[in-house]
């Protein structure tokens, strides 16, 4: 019987390496400012957040509250100001399979034959409280005479669901946005500390707070991480794990194994990507220590 849990593990990560590129790839912001956003200032906000930009700036600040808000803010009036999420989604999306064959050719002819059954999970899974896979979801291009595309749409459905989930836990642990980046560090451990919340815009005001919150907790202790910190972050990533097997059962075994072994070999491609586009530390979700 497969173990679904840790196939969710495989599956979340295979699909960070699939979609989290495409928000630092110098193409795809230069596209961006192609629609008139200049210099494609805000391009990660306008892009991902576009499909609830209608929300408001404060619903996007919440939906992914460890980002300051502010800077989402300002990236998501960037764009309303000068083009639409229509325009946003689809210059976003002729950039994807360009980008994918950068990497390896091998990984858009593969994705194409998960499109159909990876829809028909996205449309069975429910959406309680998770705007942003709804959002993603109720979007009008699905691309269905591009396979390969249409499958990546799906499984950055997948990925959001995966991630609403998640800070669905977060919130219900009573983290604030400058702890959740903090405690990110203990999956990754990066030589500094704070990294992880200063590049979401935490400020040395919210990261203080950020700090005594966690010792309050006794996750920390005079800014070092206690065991409790490792053993709490690493109890939600198995939670969210487990909530999230039943989308991949969904999806099966047989695609669900062919959607990790299609990714899992380009895996360092993928980071020496980010490393070149963006720095060593970005995306921190698809590189784990722990």
């Amino acid at each position: 019987m497969a173990d679904w849990p840790a196939l969710a593990q495989r599956g979340s990560r295979a699909c960070h390496d699939l979609i989290g590129w495409i928000y630092f790839d110098p193409k795809a912001a230069e596209m961006y400012g192609d629609l008139g956003v200049p210099d494609g200032a805000g391009y990660y906000a306008g892009s991902r957040f576009a499909p609830i930009a209608g929300g408001g700036n404060d619903v996007v600040a919440a939906t992914a509250y460890s980002i300051n808000g502010t800077l989402l803010g300002i990236g998501m009036d960037l764009m309303r100001e000068h083009t639409d999420p229509e325009s946003v989604q689809l210059a976003r999306d002729a950039r994807v399979i360009p980008g994918l064959d950068e990497v390896s050719p091998a990984i858009a002819e593969g994705l194409g034959a998960l499109a159909e059954p990876a829809w028909a999970v996205v449309d069975s899974l429910h959406n309680g409280a998770r705007a942003l896979f709804a959002a993603h979801r109720g979007r009008v291009q699905r691309h269905t005479g591009n396979l390969a595309l249409s499958a990546w749409l799906a499984l950055n459905c997948f990925r959001e669901w995966r991630g609403d989930t998640h800070w669905a836990l977060i919130a219900a642990a009573d983290l604030d946005g400058a702890e959740v980046g903090l405690l990110h560090n203990v999956m990754v451990d990066y030589e500094e500390a704070e990294w992880i919340a200063r590049s979401r815009g935490a400020s040395d005001e919210a990261i203080a707070v950020g700090w005594e919150r966690l010792e309050r907790k006794g996750l920390a202790n005079d800014k070092t991480f206690t065991d409790e910190a490792r053993a709490f972050r690493t109890d939600i990533e198995l939670r969210t794990d487990e909530i999230c097997g039943q989308m991949w059962e969904a999806f099966g075994e047989p695609n669900t194994l062919a959607f990790c072994e299609l990714m899992e070999p380009h895996h360092d491609g993928f980071i020496a990507r980010i490393d070149a586009t963006a720095g060593k530390n970005w995306m921190p979700a698809s590189r784990h220590s722990v």
